[in-house]
């Protein structure tokens, strides 16, 4: 099969608003996390804090403003990520010859969950004749691959994958697929999300799962912290150029990782917990290592999921040990970075693909911050608070979404 290679990233998050600011800020483990101010949470409002993006304006990376204002803030953030990294590959694809051979595959957990919401409550207030024209082509989840594409003009293969918090690396692993075997050779892949709206906040607060450390916004996500009390919900996306290995070099592109492995597995198990035993996950984890010819041993970096929940940083902590074997799990460096950006659910899978990228790159593993109470449970090593110096030839990307979804990228240095 044709080897895999990524080109060009862009990045929309809480720490940044493009590839060079988030690096710098998540290795400098700045916090992300602050005070809802999108909508209104005074009152009995439950959860109170969130992983906002701060001055976005999609014109301002190329989005066109008619164009932005006809697309929900989900697709807005694809749009302006894809744009970064189309800028960052050095791709012309207007000039490209086949644009059949050129593909997108960008996924969303929730799509216009907003958008859903404000034209129910129009129409409560009697207001269905003001429904507006575009709620369906804002809510649908697909549209941030559709709009990408027709900006770019890529006419290749197009969906966007929704599987809850895996549908970043899902949207990786298929792009991964359709260039191995020869369906395209250049796709934008990714993840983006924005739900930050009452009923998706309310929601997920409901089941339990948010951390309700309002009081302290920049200490409320502490992944694999004993004192965790659950993730952070947060919103932006990120995009990444993957691209046929021997095209990228003839055309002189700088090449971030190889795209060396996927490993997808389900836990089938239950709604939302994970498989105690992990099983499943490290299933995954060992799929995407054995699909890049890797040993455990070769393993420098995993950026866990680590959503700073009770249940699941056990649990990921089993799976990282059985998918590596114990010996080799307490030599990794690991970390969350959600421990800054929050989880930006469908982003969040492609947004800790390009971490994986620039560790391999830079040669620096970012902190989990917030880490100050050991676990008895979580016994590994996450990198805590502060970045690390280390040599990454090779590293795994962890994504476990409700449902029971896991999916893992392995990448590899060029």
């Amino acid at each position: 099969m044709r080897k895999v290679v990524i080109t060009g990233m862009g990045v929309v998050s809480p720490i940044g608003n493009n590839l060079e600011t988030f690096w710098d800020n998540a290795v400098r483990g700045v916090n992300g996390i602050s005070t809802i101010t999108k909508f209104d949470v005074s009152g009995n409002f439950p959860v109170k804090i969130a992983g906002e993006v701060k001055g976005f304006d999609a014109a301002a990376f190329g989005v066109d403003p008619k164009t932005a204002r006809r697309c929900a803030l989900f697709t807005q953030y694809a749009l302006a990520a894809a744009m970064m990294a189309v800028k960052d590959s050095g791709i012309d694809f207007a000039s490209e010859p086949d644009p059949y051979r050129c593909g997108c595959t960008i996924g969303s957990g929730v799509g216009g969950i907003d958008i859903t919401e404000n034209e129910v409550l129009r129409m409560e207030r009697g207001k269905t004749a003001k429904i507006s024209p575009f709620a369906i082509p804002e809510m649908i989840a697909n549209m941030a691959a559709g709009m990408v594409a027709l900006q770019h003009g890529l006419k290749g293969l197009n969906y966007g994958v929704v599987s809850a918090c895996a549908t970043g690396l899902h949207s990786i692993g298929a792009a991964l697929r359709a260039i191995q075997h020869g369906e395209a050779d250049v796709v934008l892949s990714g993840g983006c999300e924005a739900p930050l709206c009452p009923v998706a906040v309310a929601g997920f607060a409901a089941l339990r799962a948010l951390s309700t450390r309002n009081d302290d916004p920049e200490h409320a996500c502490r992944p694999f912290d004993k004192e965790r009390n659950g993730f952070i919900m947060s919103e932006g996306g990120a995009v990444l150029v993957l691209e046929e290995m021997e095209r990228a070099k003839a055309r002189g592109a700088r090449i971030y990782a190889e795209v060396a492995g996927f490993g997808q597995t389900c836990d089938a198990y239950h709604m939302t917990a994970p498989m105690p035993d992990g099983e499943a996950g490290a299933r995954a984890m060992s799929f995407a290592l054995a699909e890049a010819g890797a040993a455990a041993t070769d393993v420098g970096y995993v950026n866990a999921h680590g959503t700073s929940t009770p249940m699941n940083d056990k649990v990921e902590t089993l799976v990282i040990k059985k998918a590596l074997g114990e010996e080799a799990a307490r030599k990794v460096s690991i970390s969350s970075t959600k421990s800054m950006t929050g989880h930006l659910l469908g982003g969040t899978g492609a947004l800790e693909t390009v971490v994986c990228a620039k560790a391999i790159e830079t040669g620096i593993v970012p902190p989990t911050i917030n880490y100050t109470t050991p676990d008895p449970d979580c016994d590994l090593d996450y990198t805590p608070n502060v970045a690390r110096e280390r040599k990454v030839d090779l590293a795994l990307n962890n994504s476990l979404g409700f449902g029971g979804h896991n999916a893992v990228v392995a990448l590899r240095k060029v």
